[in-house]
């Protein structure tokens, strides 16, 4: 990437506000208590009808879409999907959060991530959309720009707007791509993040990849079994330097970077190259050494291949001595999209703290690593935070935030 992008991205790109709604909090308070007392949402499907819900544990959000469609006030024949609705109360939060007020004086993006989209109403209603007309509202619901442009609507956005899907690092490159639209001058302000809900698609997917754990996750442990879904979404509000003046700045986002290993449709490479690059990339865009960081949050989804693979690409960023590191899917499931912008947020919350999050349920080291996560929460200096979000297809994200 050319040094002019370098230059800019150490100017700092401002993160002014945050919101976030997930199994551990439907407000941000909520979840940075259950942080700081190590409280993980993850536990019994209530939401779904499905066959699965006795073989698999899930982090669910604890308001149902009847009390969501009610705190947002919204009319009652409304067609928001539960993507769209969680994604709406985590942005109202971050806008509020920030302060800022969205109007023609300040042009203003909005990047929104999903996976997920409308399936949730779609799985539904799908057979009935030809015979009931009440329930034909849902199709235009289903693609995946359809939360985005609700969401930027009920903020008053109306000039850059677009949406990201990228598989699981799909929230970490709409933050990416946020940021590299203010270092180069076309946005000054831009609300990034992302947003997916749970749904019997997801779960059926995920169980014929036999990666869904039948309890609770354990990330980075020798005998993880899988993964457990679960549905969040989380945005940021990122400003230029010269919108920050006399504003209270959260962090910075220093560092940032993309890679993909082409290895597999679903897997990652035995020596996690592409984790490897995107690390090493996000390192170089924030003129930081890999001794410069102080808690790594990784992606830790708790299947064999990924911390596996993961665990390798730290080591080769790292060598000894290992930063602390944890996965907060222990937390909250995975989250999928949604799940950069989570744990963005986890990183910010974990340089306003000063305070490493506990890699939850973790008992035994990986063999062939010998790695350990952080496992009980540690207070400590912590100047800069990276963060991992790597999905299918090989698409490998790395964000760096720092305190300066």
């Amino acid at each position: 990437m050319p040094n002019i992008e370098k230059n800019k991205a150490r100017k700092g790109v401002a993160i002014t506000g945050i919101g976030i709604i997930s199994a551990i909090g439907n407000t941000l308070e909520e979840n940075r208590i259950s942080l700081l007392s190590s409280q993980s949402g993850i536990g019994d499907v209530t939401q779904i009808k499905t066959k699965q819900a006795s073989q698999i544990k899930v982090g669910e959000v604890k308001l149902t879409n009847d009390e969501l469609i009610d705190q947002l006030n919204l009319p009652k024949d409304n067609n928001f999907t539960r993507t769209a609705l969680l994604g709406l109360v985590a942005a109202k939060e971050a806008v509020k959060n920030s302060g800022i007020s969205i109007d023609a004086s300040i042009e203003t993006g909005f990047i929104s991530a999903t996976s997920v989209g409308g399936m949730d109403k779609t799985e539904i209603h799908l057979k009935d959309f030809p015979s009931k007309r009440e329930t034909q509202k849902y199709v235009s619901s289903h693609h995946a720009g359809d939360s985005t442009q609700k969401i930027a609507d009920a903020l008053g956005i109306n000039g850059f707007v677009t949406t990201i899907s990228t598989a699981c690092s799909s929230a970490a490159n709409a933050i990416m791509l946020g940021a590299r639209m203010i270092t180069s001058g076309q946005l000054d302000r831009v609300i990034v993040g992302g947003t997916d809900a749970l749904s019997k698609f997801t779960i059926n997917g995920f169980k014929t990849l036999m990666i869904l754990s039948d309890d609770v996750c354990t990330p980075f442990d020798e005998d993880r079994k899988g993964l457990n879904l679960g549905e969040a979404a989380a945005y940021l509000v990122l400003e230029s330097d010269e919108m920050t003046k006399n504003k209270n700045v959260l962090a910075y986002l220093t560092g940032y970077g993309n890679a993909n290993d082409a290895f597999h449709q679903t897997a990652s490479s035995e020596t996690g190259e592409g984790a490897f690059l995107a690390m090493q990339k996000a390192l170089q865009i924030a003129d930081l050494k890999s001794s410069d960081i102080n808690y790594v949050n990784a992606h830790g989804t708790a299947t064999p291949n990924n911390d596996l693979s993961e665990s390798m690409a730290l080591t080769r960023i790292f060598g000894e001595p290992m930063p602390d590191f944890s996965s907060t899917k222990s937390f909250t499931g995975h989250t999928l999209a949604a799940a950069g912008a989570i744990e963005a947020v986890f990183s910010v919350m974990a340089l306003q703290e000063q305070t490493v999050w506990p890699n939850l349920n973790f008992r035994t080291k990986i063999e062939e690593t010998g790695l350990e996560p952080t496992s009980v929460l540690k207070t400590k200096n912590i100047q800069n935070v990276l963060s991992n979000s790597f999905g299918f297809g090989g698409n490998c994200s790395t964000l760096i935030f720092s305190k300066r």
